[in-house]
């Protein structure tokens, strides 16, 4: 009976090198890190609401649900940083 032994399940094994931690130099987060830095970045840069409320609807799904694939810790940031940006525009 053959037994296979597989990593631990907080690495993961690329074919550009050995094993990485999860969510950090995982070339595969690098697009999500910049989908989640744009639309921040487009919330900082407005004065008021950018979007209408269907728009604003589907970004907070797309934020939680894209941020869900990072680090724990930096996702919490993440989602902080939308929330805050998000109530600062809807108070505007």
């Amino acid at each position: 009976m053959n037994h296979v032994i597989l990593p631990p399940k907080r690495f993961v094994r690329t074919r550009w090198a050995g094993p990485v931690r999860r969510g950090f130099r995982n070339p595969g987060l690098l697009p999500v890190r910049a989908e989640l830095h744009a639309i921040l970045a487009q919330m900082r840069a407005a004065k008021s609401m950018p979007w209408d409320d269907d728009r604003a609807a589907l970004y907070r799904i797309i934020f939680l649900q894209m941020t869900g694939c990072l680090p724990e810790d930096e996702g919490a940031q993440l989602r902080f940083d939308f929330e805050t940006e998000l109530a600062r525009l809807e108070a505007a």
